[in-house]
């Protein structure tokens, strides 16, 4: 219990209210929180450290004749790049000291021009991220690196490799240039054995697990759902709408890491009538896309009618400036992406129309075309057997349509 004690004139000796007595406890508990390290208490811990950095996500890709690590962050954040020679193997770090990682995968996959494969893991001590890119011996390299703003908030840490008369041995011959070379205007270079097609129809490629189901759905897709297989794209979700006693629709949706804005989503229409075909329908889309444009835009496309006339006079003003600015601006971020991940999308249509290699080339010169902001989107056909559409509005996509015989049907 907690005893009154008032001071009163005259008296001797030392007293203390019950109110002095809190402020001591309190005093004394403070001190010991500031003294463990570590603790909330203690200030001194978190200095230095960029405050919530997290390493989100990264991805190696090839523009032109360059390797492109692309590293996405939370907020804006420099990384250390460090190249070193490992027993018998070059390497070049990228270090983000203090920050947190987010799912990033264990190993990633080289580009068997420069990178053999890339590596993640804690810095010395079990704080920070580690990004460690293994490369080829005896291949001089010269290398650069940019930080730029990225959408949502985030920030995007590049870090480019070009084959040179540099070597990470002799640092004054490892210029870094202060931008990169213009992504735009420049033929993508296919990555290495991205010439070799698979066989007609499939023969000879066996599928495993989940892709063996999808070959016995869509047998004409084989050489496609093969690339992909071998390409690390996983079956994220397998969702079956049929009834008791009718078959009506399965979907699949396969997502890969190594390409986080995209998704590639399968639709198996099975014939219910006698003459009709099965339909097919697998979708490489770049609506994985985040960011605060593009929250906004579907927030909008959820509006109602009478929702849209509180805020605009009519329909027309609604598409012409909330709707069309949007489109806009999510039509770059996705000529950006597409880009980016150009040898992945060439080759992607290499197997799908490989009686028609141009296809690809013809895509990314549709990509690259200027967005107009009066006509904000088009769609083109770029195949007809099997047909392939290239979508650029909204969000840019590739849409592929596989017709089977039905049941006691003919090929459609």
């Amino acid at each position: 219990m907690w005893s009154l004690n008032v001071c009163r004139k005259g008296d001797k000796g030392i007293y203390i209210t019950r109110t002095s007595r809190i402020r001591l406890w309190v005093s004394l508990v403070l001190g010991l929180l500031f003294l463990l390290p570590g603790t909330p208490g203690n200030p001194r811990a978190g200095w230095g450290r960029p405050e919530g950095l997290e390493v989100r996500r990264l991805g190696l890709s090839r523009v032109g004749d360059q390797s492109l690590l692309t590293i996405v962050l939370n907020h804006a954040g420099e990384g250390k790049v460090t190249p070193r020679d490992a027993p018998g193997k070059p390497q070049l770090v990228v270090d983000f000291p203090l920050a947190q990682a987010g799912r990033l995968p264990a190993v990633l996959a080289g580009d068997e021009v420069l990178v053999e494969k890339i590596r993640t893991e804690s810095l010395p001590g079990g704080v920070g991220v580690r990004i460690i890119l293994e490369l080829y011996p005896n291949k001089p390299y010269t290398y650069w690196r940019q930080s730029r703003p990225g959408s949502g908030g985030q920030a995007i840490f590049l870090v480019g490799l070009k084959p040179g008369p540099g070597s990470t041995r002799e640092p004054a011959a490892v210029p870094e240039p202060a931008r990169p070379p213009d992504l735009f205007q420049k033929e993508v270079k296919p990555e290495p054995g991205a010439e070799k097609f698979f066989p007609p129809e499939g023969k000879g490629i066996e599928l495993k697990g989940g892709y063996a189901e999808l070959g016995r759905l869509i047998p004409k897709a084989k050489p496609l759902l093969h690339f992909l297989e071998t390409g690390g794209w996983h079956i994220t979700e397998s969702q079956d709408y049929d009834r008791p006693g009718q078959r009506l629709s399965r979907g699949f949706v396969l997502t890969n890491r190594q390409y986080p804005e995209m998704a590639v989503k399968i639709v198996n229409l099975p014939a219910n009538t006698p003459g009709s075909p099965n339909i097919n329908i697998i979708t490489l889309s770049f609506d994985n896309l985040t960011g605060e444009t593009v929250d906004k835009y579907r927030q909008l496309r959820k509006l109602s009618f009478a929702q849209i006339k509180t805020n605009f006079e009519d329909i027309g003003d609604f598409f012409d400036e909330a709707l069309k600015p949007l489109r806009v601006e999510l039509r770059k971020q996705c000529q950006t992406l597409a880009e980016r991940y150009a040898a992945l999308l060439q080759n992607f249509l290499k197997q799908v129309c490989p009686q028609d290699p141009k296809v690809g080339d013809l895509v990314m010169k549709y990509v690259r075309e200027k967005v107009s902001p009066r006509f904000e989107g088009v769609q083109h056909t770029m195949s007809e057997d099997p047909l392939v559409i290239l979508n650029l509005v909204d969000f840019l996509y590739i849409r592929i349509y596989y017709l089977d015989s039905g049941p006691g049907g003919s090929h459609g």
